[in-house]
């Protein structure tokens, strides 16, 4: 029903004063209803006014000289106009009634067929109408408004996961375009391929999924751990789409498996001080007792046992001695130095060993020297360490190592080394840093564990994903200088 306290502001655009007088007569014969009722005959003077937004309801001829009503339709609502807006002709036409709704006309009514009721109807429906489609339109803005606004990936897809409409959060979690991801499908982003059969499987058996916990890739490939909630939803309209959410977790895990690392790391060097403590001990006893017997025992074959006694209490000592090193943050000088710089000199170093296999070598640098506070002998030690790895973990011929420095965040530089390589099973992963773990046959487990020692002297994060029988990626992050 219309409000009866406030007057229904109309305004009748019609050339024909005498047309105009007969609506005005019927729109007043409504009963128990206030209105202000408004003429104009002139067509720009109507887009003048509509532009104002002073009006309820608007009445349009569909003969307006030169130009249609349908042509005023069509410029009031492209101007955002918003307030109902009701078509009149002289004859009926279905063609003008399907013309009139497709341009955004509320209602269509014939000028010869008009009466007080027909008029109360078509006012009172525009109006409940109008404010029908209002309060979709603010829905759909405050829903909007959250959509691109939302710290978490949120999107609508298809059939096969393929986007319909993403936020710009989406687009900043995997480094793509708009346009580019509505050309693509959630399944290609996946970096595990049995992860991505999972999630067809269970979307067919039970059309959703909630908090699965997912790898996904960036364009620069870099591995994102995510939560990922999609169900699938059937409109009104008939069509169909899946909602989908992704919450990146990426950092969560980083920390989580740094300070692991870190703790695990420092119990084991709680426990090489301990086992040196009460290992040197006696190893001291052992030594001056044979400094004491080598006067005393001057026979060749004794001394030859007492040579070999001194030699492997030096060697435990020594093996003592490089386990502690190993667990004590690294003597380091820092300076300002381009992550571009040490990253080429580090390459210099292994360009025999990339030659001798004919692995193929990616770069990406920005257009601007990354600079970071470091010891560039220091961090190239580091670096050679995992490229020296990832050299030997790709195939000869049909090796890639791609090697990028990132700067998605402010105050930090990201270098992702990535490779194409047998990969790392999973439970070691978490052992790679330590002190003598090594999966090669030839290996002392030293290199990673040094790396690891020069990284933390720098308060460098460093992060490392790996899949079996398609590669391993390292992202090393370091603070801006």
């Amino acid at each position: 029903m219309l409000a009866s306290n406030l007057a229904t502001r109309i305004l009748i655009v019609e050339d024909d004063q005498d047309d105009f007088l007969i609506i005005e007569a019927c729109i007043k014969d409504i009963p128990d209803k206030k209105f202000q009722i408004e003429w104009c005959y002139n067509y720009e003077e109507a887009i003048q006014r509509i532009g104002k937004r002073m009006y309820d309801v608007y009445f349009v001829d569909y003969l307006l000289g030169e130009k249609t009503g349908l042509e005023l339709v069509r410029e009031a609502i492209a101007m955002g106009t918003e307030e109902p807006m009701v078509l009149l002709t002289g004859i009926g036409n279905r063609q003008v009634d399907v013309q009139a709704m497709n341009v955004g006309a509320m209602d269509f009514l014939v000028k010869s067929e008009i009466t007080t009721e027909k008029l109360e109807r078509s006012i009172r429906y525009a109006l409940e109408r109008s404010a029908y489609i209002k309060a979709l339109r603010v829905n759909e803005r405050k829903f909007r408004n959250i959509f691109e606004r939302s710290k978490d990936a949120v999107f609508l897809t298809g059939d096969d996961l393929v986007f319909r409409d993403v936020n710009m959060a989406t687009c900043e979690l995997f480094k793509y375009g708009k346009e580019e991801l509505l050309k693509m499908s959630l399944y290609n982003l996946f970096a595990r391929k049995e992860a991505a059969q999972l999630l067809r499987e269970r979307l067919s058996q039970t059309g959703e999924v909630e908090d699965l916990e997912v790898e996904l890739l960036t364009r620069t490939k870099e591995r994102r751990n995510c939560i990922l909630s999609i169900s699938f939803q059937v409109y009104a309209n008939g069509e169909n789409n899946n909602q989908g959410i992704i919450h990146d977790i990426t950092n969560l895990k980083r920390i989580e498996r740094a300070t692991f690392q870190i703790e695990k790391l420092r119990s084991t060097a709680m426990l090489l001080r301990t086992l040196a403590h009460e290992v040197r001990n006696p190893l001291t006893n052992i030594n001056l007792s044979v400094e004491q017997l080598k006067p005393e025992i001057n026979t060749e074959d004794a001394n030859i046992y007492l040579d070999i006694i001194a030699r492997n209490c030096g060697r435990i000592d020594g093996l003592i001695s490089e386990l502690l090193d190993l667990s004590r943050p690294a003597e380091i000088s820092l300076q300002k130095t381009g992550l571009q710089e040490i990253i080429d000199a580090t390459l210099a170093a292994a360009s025999d060993r990339i030659a001798l296999k004919n692995i193929r070598l990616e770069l990406a640098y920005p257009d601007r020297p990354a600079f970071v506070m470091a010891d560039k002998d220091k961090l190239k030690i580091a670096l050679l360490n995992i490229l020296i790895n990832a050299v030997e973990a790709v195939p000869a011929q049909s090796g890639v190592i791609t090697i990028s420095i990132l700067n998605e965040q402010q105050q930090q530089y990201k270098v992702l080394i990535n490779d194409n390589g047998s990969g790392i099973p999973e439970e070691n992963i978490s052992r790679i840093f330590e002190p003598y773990f090594t999966s090669k046959a030839n290996g002392f487990g030293l290199g990673l564990a040094a790396t690891w020692n020069i990284l933390q002297s720098h308060r460098a994060g460093v992060d490392v994903t790996s899949q079996l029988g398609e590669g391993t990626s390292f992202m090393l992050t370091f603070e801006q200088a």
